[in-house]
């Protein structure tokens, strides 16, 4: 993989468009190399900038040159959800998801591990975007987002981006136990299948199955996207488990 923006293989309507930048085609160097997009992680801020610049200007290229509003958040890992409308806010938000009915507000989230997530009304007309670790996606971030949305969540499409892997993700037995704590019913199986024992109270935990199982519970049933294990790819993503020093890729979504 060589491109800096990659285009998610998933189903969407007409208008609406995807996108994962990668670690490549841009300006940051040392750790940070080279298309990394985050101001919060010691990067070089005129690299960050420059990147910024080229992601904007490539999107808008893929949109037919719509001039098109990039709008960040400041991730916390928590379940606030931002309801973007044209202009720009700044400094970003304290959020971690954003919801939009609007066109040309590109939503997204940047992530080293953690699992990005859209959303995107079957007709184009809502799209969505959630960043979501362990506490986001324990503390209900994803199914805050479905209670943005105006159509129901039969009516939602939602695709899971690069994140780590249940090859890489070991946690501790208190994060298996707060998972549990909200299972209930056909819940609790698919939960605990997502734990795999390692070492006396050390667990792999699977992201990608928490994730289906939350949005399951929130009445999503239309859930795509594969494994994509920001440790194993760390040549294509950034990952804080590989290289606590690093940068930041971004997963987004946008309505022409």
């Amino acid at each position: 993989m060589a491109d800096a923006v990659v285009t998610p293989d998933w189903n969407l309507p007409a208008g609406v468009h995807a996108f994962v930048t990668t670690r490549h085609g841009g300006h940051s160097s040392g750790a940070h190399a080279s298309f990394n997009l985050g101001l919060h992680v010691d990067d070089d801020a005129d690299a960050v900038a420059r990147n910024r610049a080229s992601l904007k200007a490539e999107l808008e290229r893929r949109s037919g040159g719509t001039a098109l509003q990039l709008q960040w958040l400041q991730q916390v890992h928590g379940t606030a959800v931002w309801e973007v409308t044209a202009g720009s806010t700044e400094p970003p938000p304290k959020a971690d998801a954003a919801y939009t009915t609007q066109s040309g507000i590109v939503l997204s989230v940047m992530t080293a591990d953690c699992l990005p997530v859209l959303y995107c009304a079957k007709d184009g007309s809502e799209i969505a975007v959630a960043h979501a670790g362990w506490r986001g996606l324990c503390n209900g971030v994803l199914e805050a987002v479905v209670g943005k949305f105006k159509c129901a969540p039969a009516d939602i499409r939602c695709w899971l981006g690069p994140a780590i892997g249940p090859c890489h993700f070991e946690v501790g037995d208190d994060v298996r136990q707060a998972f549990f704590m909200l299972s209930r019913g056909r819940d609790l199986p698919d939960t605990k299948a997502a734990f795999t024992p390692t070492k006396p109270d050390k667990w792999l935990a699977d992201l990608y199955a928490l994730a289906r199982v939350r949005l399951r519970k929130a009445g999503i049933v239309d859930v795509t996207g594969d494994v994509q294990c920001t440790v194993c790819r760390n040549a294509d993503y950034y990952s804080y488990r590989h290289a606590a020093v690093t940068g930041r890729f971004a997963t987004g979504i946008v309505k022409v």
